[in-house]
């Protein structure tokens, strides 16, 4: 029987515990315990007004303190009426070289119609999350052991899905965020390598000089983290961990 949970009230996860969680997963992700998201709690919020996404592609440097540890090749494009967010990571760990790709298809409302995201390296680990509504089902795959099926159900079809080590889903975020009304506006989000839902908070800080140019500022806050999203137009630039020393630099 499959089981299915809806996003509840508890405390979260620290970036450590959600670290430990995706290895006991066999999901190996490097970069998580520095800028994953961890469990926290999921609240609904009104459905994001269309995010007008424009086709990108590019390349982001993935940097710890000051040293390059892995890149991501990324594409955003449209497909019919939907859009196809489409990133490949490369981290090198000490496990070794880890290669993480994901897909995801969004509806012109932003909301999320399916994803698909597949890991490799000591261990291989692969799972498809499909959006029917406000109901998520994740299919994951370990190695050669029977699938695995994970139900969630959120308080609307409106949530953001922020997988690790894959930056350009933060893209999809910013345009989400209503820049029109500013202030702090809170979204549902899922971490499908670790099949937990949460929230985080996104708050315009305005113009911001980085990169040698005016930028726009996004500031991304759960309980347990802090991040900064830098924009030129549509265009990510770079994201930045204040309290870790991680940064993603677009290329």
């Amino acid at each position: 029987m499959t089981p299915r949970r809806s996003p509840r009230r508890g405390s979260p996860l620290s970036l450590e515990r959600a670290v430990s969680r995706a290895l006991a997963f066999t999901v190996l992700a490097a970069i998580p315990a520095w800028l994953g998201l961890p469990a926290v709690r999921a609240v609904p919020h009104p459905p994001a007004a269309a995010p007008l996404l424009a086709a990108d592609k590019g390349r982001f440097r993935i940097m710890v303190n000051g040293q390059e540890a892995g890149q991501e090749e990324f594409e955003i494009s449209p497909s019919g009426g939907n859009w196809i967010v489409r990133g490949t990571s490369t981290i090198h760990a000490a496990q070794g070289v880890i290669r993480v790709t994901g897909t995801l298809e969004l509806r012109p409302d932003g909301t999320p119609a399916r994803y698909e995201w597949a890991t490799e390296g000591q261990k291989k680990a692969s799972s498809t999350v499909t959006f029917n509504g406000a109901n998520a089902s994740i299919e994951m795959r370990l190695g050669n052991a029977a699938p695995y099926t994970q139900q969630f159900t959120f308080a609307s079809p409106s949530v953001v899905v922020l997988d690790n080590n894959l930056y350009d889903q933060y893209a999809v975020l910013a345009r989400l965020y209503d820049g029109t009304k500013k202030g702090v506006q809170s979204f549902a989000v899922l971490v499908p390598q670790e099949m937990t839902p949460g929230t985080v908070t996104v708050e315009s800080l305005g113009k911001q000089n980085s990169l040698g140019k005016q930028l726009d500022e996004l500031r991304v806050k759960t309980e347990d983290l802090e991040l900064d999203l830098y924009l030129d137009g549509l265009r990510l630039m770079r994201v930045v961990a204040p309290d870790s020393g991680a940064e993603i630099v677009r290329d």
